[in-house]
């Protein structure tokens, strides 16, 4: 499948705009300032398909990108930081709690941050991955900024902290680096 080759569909501000026409979807999650767009356009890439903002928060819409013309790659809103107003993070709940609930994910990418421990906000994302039975890719972005000793404590305590199964795939990851960029891929395009 040629990743290259990747359009913007449309901006979803409620369930009804959701894309239904039976083409795998795959759900891209992650805190307001995780790197989100950074790991999509590294994975595309392309240096500003998915826009990067000065500003945590940018995406405020679920986004629809068809890749190759055989699947779409879903920009979730990011949750957590975002500077907004309380009625526009409540409107976005909404909408990934309907977009959760559509049966449209076939696959599931939750970005976390490699130095840190989840958040109740990243356990709360996991476990609606984990409510539509789909598999789930967690990243595990900014590895970059971890000390060498860091990365496998870290890991373990993202594994612990979401309570992954033994066979969900845990992906050390850097935008910045490129490390892990090939493995996504394949697990995403070629699998």
């Amino acid at each position: 499948m040629n990743y290259n080759q990747a359009e913007f569909c449309i901006g979803a501000m409620k369930s009804g705009d959701f894309i239904r026409d039976g083409l795998p979807q795959l759900a891209f999650a992650g805190r307001s300032n995780v790197g989100k767009s950074s790991v999509i356009n590294c994975l595309l890439n392309r240096k500003n398909f998915a826009r990067v903002g000065s500003a945590p928060g940018k995406t405020s819409q679920v986004n629809f990108f068809r890749i190759g013309g055989a699947l779409y790659l879903v920009d979730l809103p990011g949750y957590g930081y975002a500077k907004v107003s309380k009625q526009e993070r409540e409107r976005w709940g909404r909408l990934m709690e309907a977009y959760f609930a559509s049966g449209l994910i076939t696959t599931g990418v939750h970005i976390v941050d490699a130095r840190h421990k989840p958040t109740a906000d990243d356990v709360t994302m996991i476990n609606w991955f984990k409510s539509t039975n789909c598999p789930v890719i967690v990243v595990a972005n900014k590895l970059d900024k971890c000390k060498k000793s860091e990365i496998e404590p870290n890991l373990l305590r993202i594994r612990e902290t979401l309570e992954l199964a033994e066979d969900t795939v845990l992906l050390p990851f850097s935008a910045e680096k490129g490390t892990g960029v090939e493995e996504l891929r394949r697990m995403l395009f070629e699998g």
